[in-house]
Formats: structure tokens, sequence, C-alpha cells
């Protein structure tokens, strides 16, 4: 189970299966990235970056560039104000993007509602993790005794234990100051905390698969808009909330789970160029080239379609003022 990549491609959104008219040839398209050089959505886009032009016609150059200003707002506001609209001109965003309009409406440039969605290169499932010596059995523990995890400040191991504190009633005591998953799992070997609040199940399973094997934690509870297929009886997040207001503010900040690597284009992209662009990340999805690479980089490959895409922004762009009150205030500092 460790270790393996999965790869679904769903709902395409694609409008039929005639050639393309546009003419990529001699084209470059310029890949920004949200996120620093040598991280986790860089590998990613770099992955993808190798082998896209031979799914567009013509098979232009694909040439990456890292803008990580902002937690990958600087990127956002470049696709959807500055960057060219004639599909030569995508971006991989950081998932927080989602609803930083919600957090940082000052530094946000752009309208979730308005950007053209290609897909989402994998979906996240978090998982709250506690370390065998914690005294934590069920997720009804959760609820009754503090359990100390680290944090990374604004991002998603001190964000989601703080809106599971203000929507389910956890007792979560958040240690922050972690440098990333990494640092807060050491932090979890060495006896500093007793778990963590949020962790990708897609990642924390392949880079510690020695904690499953060896029963040095348990997989309290999972989040994400649905259960994971591979952890059917681990609670969900969502089975706890006791209103239909806390429901859909938890939802809400789900949808970060379920587009958890967004490659967006900017805002009126012709429509041919748009399906082209759709139809070559679906593309690499079933490619067994690119498969293999990913399988030896261990990196999680699974696409979901802008059909899919689009539906979860939905949520997003629907959500009543009330929702988003209450997100927000859930997501806030106590």
């Amino acid at each position: 189970m460790f270790g393996r990549i999965a790869v679904t491609a769903v709902c395409c959104a694609l409008a039929s299966g005639a050639a393309s008219a546009a003419d990529w040839s001699g084209r470059q398209v310029a890949f920004t990235v949200g996120a620093p050089a040598g991280g986790g959505y860089d590998h990613l886009a770099r992955l993808a970056a190798r082998h896209l032009g031979r799914f567009l016609p013509g098979s232009p150059t694909v040439v990456v560039q890292n803008m990580p200003t902002g937690n990958s707002i600087a990127a956002a506001n470049h696709i959807a104000n500055v960057a060219a609209r004639d599909g030569t001109a995508i971006a991989l965003l950081q998932r927080n993007m989602l609803l930083a309009k919600l957090i940082n409406p000052s530094s946000v440039q752009f309208d979730v509602a308005t950007l053209n969605w290609i897909c989402s290169l994998n979906s996240e499932t978090g998982v709250v993790l506690a370390w065998h010596t914690a005294p934590h059995r069920t997720p009804a523990d959760l609820m009754t005794t503090e359990l100390i995890v680290g944090g990374q400040t604004g991002v998603d191991p001190e964000i989601s234990p703080r809106i599971y504190n203000a929507l389910i009633g956890t007792k979560f005591r958040i240690v922050n100051g972690y440098q990333g998953t990494t640092a807060i799992g050491l932090a979890m070997e060495r006896g500093e905390v007793q778990g963590i609040g949020d962790w990708s199940w897609s990642s924390v399973k392949v880079q510690r698969p020695q904690w499953f094997e060896g029963k040095q934690v348990r997989v309290l509870m999972q989040g994400a808009l649905q259960r994971d297929k591979e952890l059917p009886d681990v609670p969900n997040a969502l089975d706890f909330v006791k209103t239909d207001v806390d429901r859909q503010a938890m939802q809400l900040y789900f949808t970060q789970k379920t587009v958890a690597r967004p490659v967006v284009a900017p805002p009126g992209v012709p429509a041919d160029r748009l399906a082209d662009l759709r139809s070559a990340f679906m593309a690499l999805s079933a490619d067994k080239t690119l498969l293999e690479e990913a399988e030896k980089a261990k990196i999680d490959v699974s696409v979901l379609g802008a059909q899919e895409v689009e539906k979860t922004i939905a949520i997003i762009a629907n959500a009543s003022p009330q929702v988003r009150e209450r997100l927000v205030k859930a997501m806030s500092p106590e």
C-alpha cells in the first residue's frame, strides 16, 4: 500500500474527441509554480513540464519558473492579470489560494470564479496522527484529552487542528515554530510533541512507512470532503460536526484537499487552447513514461479533471457570508 502511485483520471471536462484547431508549433509555454524551487509543488510541476509538450499539438517547449512570494499570491495575481491569455501561460498554485481572499483580501487580485481551471494534479486527505506513547486511542479521546501537536504557522499542521478545536470540540494544543512536516515528524520521534493535526496521507505513508509497519503512530481521524479509499475505517472530521453552518464551513475548508495541486490558466484563454491544455494534462495521468518517473521519485500523481475541479470551486463561490465568517473565525488564533 505504501509508496504506491495513485492515478485517477476523473471527469476530463473536454468538449469532444475532435482534433484541435490550435497550432502550438514553435511556442513556449511558461509554467509558473507558486512555490520555492526544490519543494513538493516544484517537483510535481517539473515532472509534468518534462512531458506536457508531447501531448499538445506541435509539441511546444514547456519552461518552469518559480514565483513563491506570498505562498502563491504573487503567482495567482500574475496569472490573473499579467500573463498571456493565449494558452502559453499556466500556473501550479498552492492550494491555500482557493481561500486566500477570505484570509488576506487586501493582497488578492484574482477571483477563483473567473480563472480557467485546468485540473488538479492530485487530491489530499489530511490525517491526525498520535505517537504510540500518547494516551489517545480513538477520535473520542481527542475531544476529552489534550493532544500536543507540532505546527507550522499559517499552513495545514497549524490551521487544521485549530479548525477542529473550533468546529468539533477537539483539544489540540498547537506548538508552532516547526518548518514543515518533516521537522514535526522528527519532533514526534524525539518526544517533543505527541502528534500532528494534519499531515497529507499521500506524503506520510511514503515518507514514514516504518511508523505504520512498526505501529509507532495511530491514525485517529482524517479530513477531506470524502473518506480516503485506503482509510475506510478512519472517521472523517465531518462526522463530528453538529450544525449545518459548521459543516458547510468545514466543507469549505476541505475544498483545498480536493483541489490540492491546482493548475490554472488566465481568464480569456480561447476555448480550443483551453481544451488542449485540459486534454494534455489528462493524458499525462495515463502516460507510462511519466508514471514510471513519478514512481521512482515517489511523487503522487492522481489527476482530477476540470469538471470535478469546477464543482469544488463552486462550493467556494457559492458559500454564504455566514459560512465564510464562521470559517474565518475558526481559522483565527484564539
